[in-house]
Parts: C-alpha cells; structure tokens; sequence
C-alpha cells in the first residue's frame, strides 16, 4: 500500500457489548458469533450460545434497529440432532446467512462439530423457526463458510477454509461449487494466508458472507497471528472478480479492525475479533462480531470508505 492506515476502518459502537449472557432468557456460558441480516428493516442475529458443558447452539435475537431492544427467542433456535445428524454431536456453530432469491430461501452455513472434528454443514429456512437441513457439504477439518447468494454458470459456489492436518501447510480460503447445495466439487484455493510475520501468515478464514459491489465481491476475513502469548485474530478485506469469483482482484496488506477494546482482549479466548455477519444499509456497513468468544458487539463503517481503500490496494497485493 501506498500510505500507511492511521485508524480503524471500523469504529466500535459506544455502547459495547450490544449482548451479553446477561441479556439472555437463559441459562449460558457465553453468546458471540452471530449471523446478521437485515429483514424489512429490522435485524436479525442468529447467535452462537455456548452452554455450561462447552456445547454450542443457535439463537436468534431481533431488534427494530439493530442496536438495543433486543428480543430473543426464549429457548434455542436451532440446536444439534446427533440422533439424525450425527456430525453434530459435540454442537453447531458459527453460522453465516445467504438470501437465495430464486428460492426465496435464507441459506445458512455452519459448523457442525462431529466425532472427526469440524465441518462445514448447511440449512435453509423462510422464517428463522423451522429448519431444513440439507446435512454437510464439506468433510473435517473444514469451517469459516458462506454461500454467494446467485450462482456462476448454473452452479452455486460456496467459501470455505479447510485446515491442513500440519501446520506448516497453513490454512487458506478455498472456493468449491455445486449444481443443487449438496454435491460439492471443483475446489480451488483463492486467497492464501501469507508467510513469515504477517499479521495473516499461516491461517486465515472468512468471516461475513459475500457482499456485492460494483467492483466486485467485497470479502472480509481474519487472520491469525501467533505470539508467545497466545494467538491474536484481525480483519482485512479482500475484492473478487463479480463474474468469477475464483480470481481476487485486490487484498489489504494491512488489517483494517483488531482487538483493542477490554471487551476484545479478554474473555473466554483473549484477543479475538470474529465477525459472521454483516450487511449494508444506506451509506454504511454494520458488521457484527464476538468480542473475545464471550460477547456479541457491533462496528459500523462507511460503505464508500471500505471500496474506495480496498481499490486502492495494488492488485500485486493479492495472494
């Protein structure tokens, strides 16, 4: 990049943590990770719930603005079926949310934790209350994946981080398409996690679905720098080919949002922002996030902001 960041292209909203296990009608250990979307002008988040045992499930919340007045559902949205679905014995998380317009569906990606460890499963629904599941898309280790939200030549295409058994070989952002949301092919490795000290060196993942732009596909993802004491995830973007999204055009070499706030640096995992949810309303994007895997907060930026850096960041910065 030509000139360096001096700030944050997200700012905190000032009242953080916007939810908290305080605010739950339930018993639990931590809420964080939420899915967003906006719905008629009101949102909703679809929230990670980790229970006392160290099992997770889904929860929604809606409110009028997004910010306060939140109502949540007064027991588990969406919890796992070991007995049908054995892949999610040990829990779901992590959701992210596609509106399908052809099928007049909301397509939700998730991590279903099974016996093998993590993998990438996938659920459709019109209302947030009753779910199809269409059952996993990708083997373990695999996570950190959304659905584009129209299709490329007649097939959909899914993001997705599969992790390598060693971790020398890094973990990357891969591509993989499908005819009908169930039969997966034609993987292809996209956006790498760079080498040496980069604050994305080694392991990267997405985090919020897709956004559509006129100059692209706008991708948010973390990476995750190692230190001696601990891991540290950060933001940067990155801006795919609209007509083919295995090609990424532009990617920051900076990050863009980091853990600074006490809410961020310490909880159940320490210095972690990780957003899975975001959407654009009028001149701004909202983006929500877990704040150290224990509470839900929300950062806002301005839309024109976020294209005009990212377009701005030579195209030799990509991969």
């Amino acid at each position: 990049m030509k000139e360096k960041i001096d700030h944050e292209l997200f700012q905190r909203y000032s009242g953080n943590p916007i939810l908290t296990v305080e605010s739950w009608p339930y018993r639990a250990n931590s809420v964080f990770n939420a899915a967003a979307v906006e719905i008629n002008g009101a949102v909703l988040l679809l929230a990670r719930v980790e229970d006392y045992r160290g099992i997770s499930h889904l929860t929604v919340a809606r409110s009028s603005d997004g910010i306060s007045n939140w109502q949540i559902d007064e027991k588990p949205t969406l919890i796992s079926q070991s007995d049908k679905h054995p892949e999610e014995i040990w829990g779901i998380e992590d959701p992210r949310i596609t509106w399908i317009e052809s099928m007049q569906k909301w397509a939700v990606c998730y991590t279903a934790f099974s016996e093998g460890g993590p993998l990438v499963s996938l659920a459709l629904t019109t209302d947030f209350k009753s779910f199809e599941r269409l059952g996993p898309a990708m083997h373990p280790d695999d996570k950190d994946a959304a659905l584009f939200p129209v299709q490329f030549n007649g097939r959909w295409a899914m993001l997705h981080r599969p992790a390598g058994r060693s971790p020398l070989l890094g973990a990357h952002i891969w591509i993989s398409f499908s005819p009908d949301l169930k039969h997966w092919g034609d993987h292809k490795e996209i956006i790498h996690a760079r080498k040496g000290a980069w604050w994305d060196a080694n392991k990267i993942g997405l985090c919020a679905p897709p956004m559509e732009t006129e100059e692209g596909w706008l991708i948010l993802y973390h990476g995750v720098r190692m230190t001696a004491s601990g891991c540290i995830y950060r933001l940067g973007l990155a801006m795919l080919d609209i007509d083919d999204p295995t090609k990424i055009i532009r990617r920051t070499d900076e990050w863009i949002f980091g853990p600074q706030a006490h809410y961020e640096r310490e909880g159940d995992v320490d210095d972690v922002v990780f957003p899975c949810g975001w959407f654009k309303k009028d001149d701004k994007v909202y983006m929500y996030y877990g704040a150290a895997d224990s509470h839900l907060c929300l950062a806002m930026a301005d839309y024109n902001e976020l294209i005009d850096f990212i377009m701005n960041c030579p195209s030799e910065n990509a991969g």
